[in-house]
């Protein structure tokens, strides 16, 4: 098992990139920790999960004040 933004899942062996499209993230428009270390996004397509990971995604937002 696996934790994603403080949710378990059974993704072990799955790719980053993968979990992101499932989830409906656009990979471009994220931010991701695992194991509170930062990932760089060229790694996402092999990046692979294992048994114990912790992630966190962040998703950039647009707009601003007015």
């Amino acid at each position: 098992m696996i934790k994603v933004n403080g949710q378990k899942y059974d993704y072990q062996e799955k790719k980053l990139l993968e979990l992101l499209e499932e989830q409906g993230h656009r990979p471009e428009m994220v931010a991701v920790e695992l194991n509170e270390e930062m990932v760089p996004r060229e790694k996402f397509p092999e990046m692979v999960f294992h048994d114990g990971d912790v992630v966190e995604i962040v998703m950039f937002m647009g707009g601003g004040a007015r």
